[in-house]
């Protein structure tokens, strides 16, 4: 008998790009025709129906112009589309369109569209570059960094997919005014959870400054962005493959996810993470991590920008206790919960540990108070 070492060492830059700004179409293309993504000339462009005649097939329009081979691929709008039967869908559609190796997918939306098109682009070919052209503020907020890329399943959310790094993302704010304000609120809740998690000034900005977010201001709205990045951007880069740090970020998606889940994507996620992020706030008031007046400065800063903050009467409660176990954080059968500390602050239990087991019964009763 032998053993035969395969040594494979390697260092590896997925470093990338974020441009924000207003109007990014020709930045996009004048990048690719500049080397962006090397000599790549065909293109797929991934987005949703609802994207689709706003933004993607003028994306796609450009590209011909420039001399480039394209082909546009979409599916139905919302969360409930992202799941493996939807990317297989895409995956046969490029393959019987010619697509191979030596292609590049541009992905044109919101959280879904990345999150599927680059788990897309992870696997076609065994790997193919991509880029975010993020049309959200849902996406600008939480999609725009960390390579997270995943799909559905009736079982759990976002438990099948891979770490892929695009090679760009363009979060383009001028995009934002075409969205229905749902969707607009829904996407200010991942930007208080960033506040709350990792920067107690820009809490404070939200609070002043919410009105300002909410009419589109252009100062505002960059800011935003880029603190949102920024934040992100933090954890991240210390903890890219989520084995420690890279946890704090998903505070309040213990309960919003699994409300997300139980109503039936009835609510955006956005929503859902609203009152995830009561329910956090009130478990960490309830271990003495925050005071009564910084669980009501976060409750109160979830109203103003006109998010919900309880549970909906449709939802089974008893089925959402349940449901918190398919959270990826779970382990060992135990609820494990990330928990805020004061504003701006999380708790770090021990050494590179932030999240915590939580009995059942203390989830369930605040479940219940919400």
């Amino acid at each position: 008998m032998s053993t035969f070492q395969v040594e494979l060492k390697k260092v590896v830059d997925d470093s990338y790009d974020i441009e924000i700004g207003f109007d990014l179409m020709d930045t996009l293309i004048q990048n690719l025709k500049q080397g962006l993504v090397g000599d790549v000339n065909k293109y797929a462009v991934i987005t949703d129906d609802k994207v689709k005649p706003l933004y993607a097939t003028k994306i796609c329009d450009k590209l011909k112009e420039a001399g480039f081979s394209v082909e546009l691929f979409s599916f139905p709008e919302g969360e409930k589309s992202k799941t493996r039967e939807t990317k297989a869908m895409i995956e046969d559609a490029m393959l019987e369109k010619g697509y191979k190796r030596d292609c590049c997918i541009i992905a044109v939306g919101g959280g879904v569209v990345t999150d599927l098109a680059g788990f897309i682009a992870g696997t076609f070919g065994r790997g193919v570059p991509f880029i975010n052209y993020a049309t959200t503020l849902l996406a600008a907020a939480d999609a725009s960094v960390g390579g997270k890329t995943a799909v559905d399943t009736p079982l759990a959310t976002n438990l099948i997919g891979l770490f892929n790094q695009p090679k760009k993302v363009y979060l383009d704010i001028a995009t934002w005014r075409s969205l229905e304000k749902r969707q607009v609120i829904s996407g200010l809740a991942e930007t208080i959870k960033h506040a709350c998690l990792a920067d107690a000034e820009f809490f404070d900005y939200l609070e002043k400054h919410m009105e300002e977010v909410l009419s589109f201001d252009k100062e505002a709205c960059e800011h935003i962005a880029e603190k949102n990045c920024n934040i992100k951007y933090q954890v991240v880069m210390k903890d890219e493959r989520e084995s420690g740090l890279r946890e704090v970020l998903n505070l309040g998606h213990t309960v919003g996810r699994a409300i997300e889940t139980v109503s039936d994507y009835r609510l955006l996620h956005g929503e859902a993470l609203s009152i995830g992020m009561v329910a956090q706030v009130t478990l960490a008031h309830k271990l003495g991590y925050v005071t009564e007046e910084e669980k009501q400065r976060v409750i109160s800063l979830l109203e103003k920008a006109q998010l919900p903050i309880t549970i909906p009467e449709y939802i089974d409660k008893e089925a959402l206790v349940q449901k918190l176990y398919t959270d990826k954080k779970v382990k060992k059968g135990q609820l494990r919960f990330v928990i805020q500390k004061g504003i701006g602050s999380v708790v770090e239990f021990e050494e590179g540990v932030f999240a915590t087991p939580i009995k059942e019964e203390v989830a369930r009763e605040i479940i219940m108070s919400i």
